[in-house]
């Protein structure tokens, strides 16, 4: 094993430090501070995976270095043929385990392992864009399932002929963030309406915001200044929908920290027929749209330290066409296209989101490397 490997250099300063973790996450004082102890959980997770890599590139370089000491003193043809095939397996094996470590050793955004609230509101297009709208929330949904994330909307205004003017959904399962933060940006369909009676292909468009959901000891709310006021859902759901006040609305003065003016924030949630349910998701919904306004500059910088839109969060860029009469979907920021439509639109776009994570991370590389 070569004595002055890099790589092993530094990830045998990571040991101590995820030694010393695994020790503060089990001491009561850091369990009693929430913030430290998920800051520290997520930090031991991801070292762990590290240490794991680490274990399987000692035992890579170790299988070499046996193997070249068999060819070098053993004469029976059997050991060395055998050392031969080890050899060669696991030189051909060092640089993708090589390529793994120096990706996990980039500092990762903290904010891919948070659940998400999602946003999806109907552009240009009219009735149109409100179906393209539905199209979107489906293929999200239908994804989601296949990850056994768990999706609940918190927020519904229909179109006329279907679909959504809005919906506000949230996700929450493994690194949701860290995998449908690529989605955020507008959304351009072309393809003949059903509504069109001459047969005549329209462009409509739906804007995809992903926002990282906010812990609660991340945004400072005065819980005093909420007002509240209930009111009866309306809609689908049953005899009882019209006669419980089971919806609630919240009004918030937040302070805009970047122009020192007040402004009032509105928030709706109708999801359950649970009163103190949705004031519970009602508040969720608040703390996060402080904390993506309050974040804006974190990710201004991303995207002024980024040539590629990939992920900034950038709500006004083009980042998708969906082309229904050729069957293809393309990705603008990456140049992929897949020519299967009607997968991607039942939630097959796990091929998408790799791609643009491959993007991402040889950008990440490229910047560390700098």
């Amino acid at each position: 094993m070569a004595e002055n490997n890099n790589i092993l250099q530094k990830l045998d300063g990571l040991e101590s430090r995820y030694q010393e973790i695994a020790t503060l996450i089990t001491d009561p004082s850091v369990i009693a501070n929430q913030e430290r102890y998920v800051k520290l959980t997520r930090e031991y997770k991801e070292l762990g995976d590290i240490m794991q890599a680490r274990k399987r590139y000692i035992a890579c370089l170790n299988a070499i270095s046996e193997a070249k000491e068999i060819l070098l003193n053993e004469s029976d043809n059997d050991m060395r043929e055998m050392a031969r095939e080890q050899l060669n397996e696991n030189e051909q094996l060092q640089p993708k385990i090589e390529e793994e470590i120096k990706m996990a050793l980039v500092p990762k955004d903290p904010e891919d392992a948070k659940n998400v609230q999602m946003e999806i509101r109907a552009g240009t297009g009219g009735d149109e864009a409100a179906l393209f709208a539905g199209d979107l929330f489906q293929m999200y949904k239908k994804y989601c399932d296949s990850r056994s994330w768990k999706l609940s909307v918190t927020s519904v205004s229909e179109g006329a002929v279907g679909g959504y003017k809005e919906i506000d959904f949230a996700v929450s399962g493994d690194d949701v963030y860290g995998t449908l933060k690529y989605e955020s940006g507008v959304h351009r369909v072309q393809r003949v309406p059903a509504t069109e009676t001459q047969g005549r292909m329209h462009t409509s468009a739906a804007t995809v915001a992903v926002l990282p959901e906010a812990d609660k000891f991340e945004v400072n709310i005065n819980e005093g200044d909420i007002k509240w006021d209930t009111f009866r859902s309306s809609g689908a759901g049953g005899q009882n929908v019209n006669k419980v006040e089971s919806g609630v609305r919240l009004r918030y003065p937040w302070k805009n920290p970047n122009t020192g003016e007040v402004e009032e924030i509105l928030i709706e949630c109708t999801e359950t027929r649970d009163q103190p349910k949705n004031k519970e998701r009602a508040l969720a919904r608040l703390r996060t749209f402080i904390y993506d306004r309050e974040h804006q500059k974190y990710v201004d910088d991303i995207a002024n330290r980024r040539k590629s839109l990939v992920s900034t969060g950038d709500r006004s860029a083009k980042i998708r066409t969906y082309n229904y009469p050729q069957g293809r979907v393309t990705d603008h920021r990456i140049g992929f296209t897949t020519h299967d439509l009607n997968g991607f639109m039942n939630g097959d776009i796990q091929p998408m989101l790799d791609a643009l994570t491959v993007a991402e991370n040889a950008q990440r590389l490229k910047e560390a490397e700098m």
